[in-house]
């Protein structure tokens, strides 16, 4: 029963990934307009970020969404498949959950957030 439970959610993430993907390029918002010099320090703060995601998540999408209205370049890791992105997710985060931001601070400290409301609402507070 487990196992046709995983193959009924793979076949439908299979067939709605696609549709989610187009719907996120057509709908995707304007991104914010600064001076140049404001952008190029908000890009420099946001090398201190990582977002841990799969491409057709639909929290993932959310958070995308928010990082493009509010024009962050944040590096996108997918962490869908094993691999590398994925064990560092399990060992820093401690679970493979998406979407999760990683934060560097100055000191090299590291924090893992997860839940979609809780990431858009600290990117919000820091770069709005």
């Amino acid at each position: 029963m487990k196992f046709a439970f995983r193959i009924f959610f793979k076949t439908l993430r299979i067939v709605i990934g696609p549709l989610l993907l187009i719907w996120e390029f057509v709908t995707r918002p304007k991104g914010v307009v600064r001076a140049p010099d404001m952008q190029r320090k908000i890009d420099a703060e946001c090398l201190s970020l990582a977002l841990y995601q799969f491409k057709t998540c639909p929290f993932c999408l959310k958070v995308r969404r928010e990082m493009r209205r509010l024009s962050l370049n944040i590096a996108l890791l997918d962490a869908q498949r094993d691999g590398p992105i994925r064990a560092d997710l399990i060992r820093g985060g401690g679970k493979a959950v998406v979407p999760c931001l990683k934060i560097t601070d100055a000191q090299g400290n590291v924090e893992w957030m997860y839940e979609s409301a809780r990431i858009i609402q600290y990117l919000n507070t820091r770069f709005a």
